[in-house]
């Protein structure tokens, strides 16, 4: 995802203060760790979630307090025609180099 010039405070500040019921929708899509990284000579965002096996994630970009997040974020962010933020595609993402998992992951 791409953030706009001049808005990463106002970026964090929104997400600092989470809405209750988009914080229960990405919970009941199977989201139990989520986190936002930023590249900050490019603005570019980086996220990394983790979702449960068989969870419904794909439901989530449909859900009204999703859409209404979206939103919320366009004034800072880049986003596709229906407001969702634009992500590169599926042929552009990074090719993992490297992974551990531990004992019990």
């Amino acid at each position: 995802m791409q953030l706009k010039p001049g808005v990463v405070e106002e970026y964090r500040r929104r997400h600092d203060e989470l809405w209750p019921d988009l914080a229960e929708a990405l919970g009941n899509a199977g989201i139990f760790d989520y986190s936002i990284f930023l590249d900050e000579d490019t603005l570019s965002l980086f996220a990394v979630l983790k979702v449960r096996d068989g969870a419904p994630i794909a439901e989530l970009p449909g859900q009204p307090v999703m859409k209404r997040w979206w939103d919320y974020m366009a004034d800072l962010m880049e986003v596709d025609p229906d407001g969702e933020p634009n992500t590169r595609p599926k042929e552009w993402a990074l090719p993992r180099l490297f992974h551990f998992a531990g004992k019990g992951a």
